[in-house]
């Protein structure tokens, strides 16, 4: 019988047996993954890298697009089983080249990783006049796994990752103004809203695309400093943030969350390969499980500021990045404003 997650009806814990400082290589582990297709948008960096490892590993054949192919190619020498290919997520029509080239293919799709994303960035627009970590993190990946859907349901069994983080809790979606038209642009709303978006998407996801054996989910890889999404903070800002020490080194220390590369793809490639998941779907997931519905959830609450100190307090998923309605809401903006039907 087909069950959603719309207000978080399917967000439980399953005991996994699996916990914050479980690496990518112990998430895959047991896993044959030979004969199968993996696309993984920033792919070449971070998380996005140890995830195409952890695939490549498994004997998964991985395509990495990508915006920078010089830097890829260098970041992915040695990695058996990879391609690279063009695309930039702010660019849609380099999206439409790529995914139009995919499917023309003729392959199948099993495993469709939307990693790449941007945070702390001053207020940038694509060439639509789009707020540029809406256009990077939600609309890029939106548009690009509705022209690969014809793959994905050629696999017989695809799932769908979308790379959120507990940072949806800075904001809900912003119907009213989500490109910063009308409002101070704040670059944390920004990247709150996105990432509301990505779990938005994969709850409406899952439930349009079971039927077709297509099953979505979201995560948070947790706080990961090791990447290149603090290249706009000053090293005073990361020591305020708890993830660097007074000699501006990374720490480590996943049970406050605090997560190096390995321990920070686990739950990505969780979601995208394990079969706990099976049967179940349109769920955001952290610490390779599924997360708990947040009690708290109000950016305006007096607690949440309190948490903001306590990077091991940032857990959870509100309730509002669950909600069915919302979720169908932000479909029907997502093809008004990239142009594109997501036929399914």
């Amino acid at each position: 019988m087909k069950q959603n997650n719309f207000q978080g009806a399917l967000q439980h814990p399953i005991n996994s047996g699996f916990n914050a400082a479980t690496t990518a290589a112990e998430a895959i582990s047991g896993i044959d993954l030979t004969g199968k297709n993996a696309i993984v948008t920033g792919g070449y960096a971070g998380i996005g890298l140890e995830t195409v490892k952890a695939l490549a590993s498994a004997g998964a054949t991985v395509i990495i697009p990508a915006r920078d192919l010089a830097k890829a190619k260098k970041s992915l020498e040695g990695i058996p089983n990879v391609e690279l290919e063009t695309m930039d997520l702010m660019d849609p029509d380099s999206i439409k080249a790529f995914a139009e080239k995919f499917v023309a293919s003729g392959r199948s799709l099993h495993l469709l990783i939307n990693n790449a994303g941007i945070m702390w960035v001053p207020l940038q627009r694509d060439s639509r006049g789009y707020e540029s970590q809406l256009s990077t993190n939600h609309l890029g990946h939106f548009q690009l796994t509705a022209l690969l859907w014809p793959s994905l349901v050629k696999a017989k069994g695809a799932r769908v990752v979308n790379v959120s983080s507990w940072g949806h809790h800075f904001s809900a979606f912003n119907f009213e103004d989500p490109n910063f038209q009308n409002r101070e642009f704040q670059s944390l709303l920004g990247y709150g809203q996105s990432k509301t978006a990505n779990i938005l998407f994969s709850v409406e996801l899952d439930n349009r695309g079971q039927e077709f054996d297509v099953r979505s989910f979201s995560l948070h890889p947790g706080a990961i400093v090791d990447t290149d999404l603090k290249r706009h903070l000053t090293n005073e800002k990361l020591q305020s943030l708890g993830v660097y020490d007074a000699d501006n080194n990374a720490i480590h220390d996943p049970s406050k969350g605090l997560k190096n590369l390995e321990q920070g793809a686990s739950t990505t490639v969780w979601c995208a390969v394990s079969p706990q998941l099976n049967g179940i779907g349109g769920v955001y997931c952290e610490n390779t499980e599924i997360a708990s519905i947040d009690a708290i959830g109000d950016e305006n609450n007096e607690q949440f500021s309190e948490r903001m100190n306590n990077v091991d307090k940032l857990t959870g998923v509100t309730s509002y990045a669950l909600d069915g309605v919302t979720a169908i809401r932000l479909w029907s903006l997502s093809e008004e404003l990239t142009g594109v039907t997501f036929k399914i």
